[in-house]
């Protein structure tokens, strides 16, 4: 795949998320997916940790669903070279357990295998976020 099929693939994905069809998202990850969201964040925050492959991808959005509600979430700008795919973007959210508000900037990192998402890491303020759920 070129860099621009990748990038196209990663933002058909947030379009997914924007729309609520989890399942299509689903669909963009390899089987055996490796996906870490919010790295750093604490033991206290259910969708932090690392997760392998779909089934376990899945439970994540669940948790997100159940724990947050965004206000804004924009992917700002697209960068690709190779099979990496980098989306910068921003973020304000309300925890539905605490009604503490949240926003950070952020940076999402996708590798690419075979036309699907293999890996993704999320960094963005894991402090403030893990202070949110306590």
């Amino acid at each position: 795949m070129t860099p621009e099929q990748n990038k196209k693939i990663v933002q058909d994905a947030y379009a997914a998320f924007g729309r609520g069809d989890i399942p299509a998202l689903l669909s963009s990850l390899t089987e055996d997916v490796d996906w870490h969201g919010v790295i750093g964040v604490g033991p206290n925050v259910p969708q932090g940790g690392p997760r392998k492959g779909r089934k376990e991808v899945a439970t994540f959005f669940e948790q997100v669903g159940g724990t947050v509600d965004f206000k804004r979430f924009e992917p700002q700008k697209f960068v690709a070279d190779g099979d990496v795919v980098v989306v910068l973007g921003f973020y304000e959210s309300v925890v539905k357990t605490t009604g503490k508000h949240f926003e950070s900037e952020w940076v999402m990192v996708y590798t690419m295998r075979d036309g699907k998402i293999a890996k993704f890491r999320e960094f963005s303020d894991s402090l403030g976020i893990t202070n949110c759920y306590g």
